[in-house]
């Protein structure tokens, strides 16, 4: 699917979705309690569809009313066929973790996407607590044999994912000598593993962690069903408040300004860069500003490196983000992407392993490959608006945690026209 954008002049105001993340940490928190779970407000994408998909094959009972879930968890078999995690990275590595306490052997298998993504880590640290697991060469299949799990103390490394991290916590409480895991390297995208903490709370589990969270305990101890509410997502809220920024006025509902969530630091980014933003209590307005180039470390907001890098790309100044070395090993190469994406557009950038440079200038139309990587696809709409011209190629890439994107972006005076083709 192509998405042919002209220039646009947005204006309105408009509902965050929810969390993709948090909806994911309700759904496996929900699983692990045993009993009658309510998901609230959850987000209906590729990614929460295919969470749903693999809970559901090993014993969980999930039923999809409008506005919230139902989740009947605690009771798990052995599931009878292979558990494909299509490319979601959090359902593959969390079921991953999750498997180990599920009778019989998981096969995990990924899409094309996921299937080059490393996993190899998050295994070694599993083999570590007795758990027999392997994988392909670092990358998937998984293969895990679950049963009893004793748990015991473990070490991973904290700078290649987060969602290692909180793919053991979720675990933990389950291990019949308790689970503690040491970091061996700082934890990168902190915010993420607080969001874990946070949700499993909610289920009545309590983590010991130290100020660094780079140690971590549990003891065992059973999670319990409750009602959880989703909020709105600052990951998707950054494109529709980029629009206002760039094109408009847009006011934004449904976000907590109080977050946990790590590219809630996405205003705190506007502002530097000399955006007109006034906040609210759930909501946030933006309007057409010039912007000036920033400085940002990008390392506990990763999601964030496309938004900010089409925001640079008009923005007066060379603008520097580290902290971006992560963002190789996503959906897609982004910062390859973004650099093939901006120079298509007349942008000068410059990057190594953890640093890009983007001077900020007047870009072009141009054909833009998504590398089927929805965070590229909506980021470059934004410019796509600005200067028009513009077709991104595998627009349907959204539907990962978005699927309304499109629709929105039109609601708000974006013009774009979908070829399905």
């Amino acid at each position: 699917m192509k998405a042919s954008i002209s220039k646009s002049e947005i204006l309105g105001k408009v509902t965050a979705p929810s969390s993709k993340s948090y909806t994911i940490r309700g759904l496996i928190c929900g699983a692990l309690a045993n009993g009658r779970s309510e998901i609230i407000s959850p987000l209906a994408s590729d990614d929460t569809t295919v969470a749903i998909s693999v809970l559901k094959k090993i014993g969980v009972s999930i039923k999809q009313q409008r506005n919230y879930w139902v989740v009947e968890g605690g009771d798990f078999h052995a599931p009878t066929s292979q558990l494909f995690c299509g490319d979601s990275a959090a359902t593959l590595r969390f079921m991953t973790a999750i498997s180990a306490i599920i009778p019989g052997t998981s096969h995990l298998t990924a899409g094309p996407s996921l299937s080059h993504r490393p996993i190899k880590t998050l295994i070694d640290a599993l083999q570590k607590l007795n758990v027999r697991c392997s994988n392909n060469n670092d990358l998937p299949p998984v293969t895990v044999e679950g049963g009893k799990f004793t748990g015991g103390a473990t070490s991973l490394p904290g700078n290649i994912s987060s969602q290692y991290v909180s793919a053991l916590l979720h675990i933990g409480s389950f291990a019949s000598n308790g689970l503690v895991i040491k970091l061996t390297t700082p934890l990168e995208s902190r915010p993420y593993v607080m969001m874990t903490m946070d949700a499993m709370q909610w289920f009545g589990i309590t983590i010991a962690f130290n100020d660094n969270l780079d140690s971590f305990e549990i003891l065992p101890q059973k999670y319990k069903p409750t009602k959880y509410k989703v909020e709105g997502d600052w990951s998707s809220a950054s494109y529709l408040l980029s629009m206002g920024a760039l094109t408009g006025e847009v006011e934004v509902n449904n976000l907590d300004t109080a977050s946990l969530q790590g590219d809630r630091m996405f205003v705190g980014f506007l502002e530097e860069m000399g955006a007109f933003i006034t906040t609210g209590r759930n909501s946030v307005v933006v309007r057409q500003s010039k912007l000036q180039a920033i400085k940002a470390d990008l390392t506990d907001c990763i999601d964030l490196l496309p938004t900010m890098a089409v925001l640079a790309a008009v923005a007066d100044g060379t603008s520097e983000f580290t902290g971006i070395e992560r963002a190789r090993i996503k959906e897609s190469d982004r910062v390859a992407a973004v650099t093939e994406g901006l120079q298509r557009m007349g942008i000068k950038v410059k990057s190594d392993a953890n640093l890009l440079l983007i001077t900020g200038g007047k870009p072009k139309g141009a054909l833009i490959d998504s590398k089927n990587d929805h965070r590229i696809a909506m980021a470059f709409s934004l410019l796509g608006s600005v200067v028009g011209n513009t077709v991104i190629e595998h627009a349907e890439c959204v539907a990962k945690t978005y699927p309304e994107f499109w629709d929105v972006f039109k609601k708000l005076g974006g013009k774009v026209i979908i070829d399905v083709q």
